[in-house]
């Protein structure tokens, strides 16, 4: 096997979780007591109306097509996948720059938000064939642009999770969508579970905010050593990195 070549980029991160568990206060807080800052990129769900730019072009069309549901689903799931994951490279576009000079991003919810909703519309009643779809859409993801480095996944009881999001969206929850909630947290831990180099978790269940936001504090910390070089997804290993132009290596067989 050829000899692993380090790259001098900044991590890519992602933070996920259900509507409501307090994974941006949380990374908020983290944040604040680092040094060095990240480049913070806002999730969906705080992205506000009339930005300029393709990725708010695509997310407004989403928005008008779901008709003001808070999953945006809007009936025809594989097609809003590859929107949302159209989404996700946009996002990685605009943050190249940062991450090619070394600094850290944190973007809100990536494409692991999107393979656990869009897994869970393609089959509601079947766990097990969700999780597997799960996986495939984050191995469809990963030929659009690379997958984050680390992805924390904030956990809670999802009543409280509910109750926190439906004070802060001012907005009550359809039974229906609530059990979609459910669905989701449920997904998400096991989605974690298969991927334990990739995914931290923290559980509000077992911890409170401080020992929460201290967590993530020492995880953003820890994530920018002994990164590897990327190519683009669609070029393959042996190009050029597409953060530091060195060649990526090819794996021996």
């Amino acid at each position: 096997m050829a000899r692993m070549t380090y790259c001098r980029r900044g991590p890519l991160i992602s933070t996920e979780g259900l509507n409501g568990v307090g994974k941006t206060y949380l990374t908020n807080r983290a944040v604040e007591t680092l040094a060095v800052k990240p480049l913070m990129l806002d999730e969906f769900s705080q992205r506000a109306n009339g930005r300029q730019g393709l990725g708010e072009a695509l997310l407004r069309a989403l928005r008008e097509a779901s008709a003001g549901d808070p999953f945006l689903r809007g009936g025809t799931p594989m097609t809003e996948t590859l929107l949302l994951m159209a989404i996700k490279r946009h996002d990685l576009d605009t943050v190249l720059p940062d991450l090619t000079s070394g600094r850290a991003v944190v973007e809100g919810r990536s494409v692991d938000t999107t393979a656990v909703c869009q897994a869970l519309l393609l089959h509601p009643d079947d766990p097990d064939t969700a999780l597997q779809t799960a996986i495939d859409l984050l191995d469809l993801a990963s030929s659009y642009r690379p997958l984050p480095d680390l992805t924390i996944l904030v956990t809670d009881d999802v009543a409280k999770a509910l109750e926190r999001a439906q004070q802060r969206d001012r907005r009550i929850f359809t039974d229906e969508q609530a059990d979609f909630m459910r669905a989701a947290g449920a997904l998400f831990e096991r989605l974690a579970a298969t991927d334990p180099v990739r995914y931290r978790v923290v559980d509000r269940r077992d911890i409170d905010e401080h020992q929460a936001a201290e967590q993530i504090r020492t995880w953003l910390q820890g994530a920018g050593h002994d990164l590897t070089c990327l190519a683009e997804p669609w070029q393959g290993p042996g190009t050029a990195c597409m953060f530091c132009r060195q060649h990526t290596p090819v794996n021996a067989s």
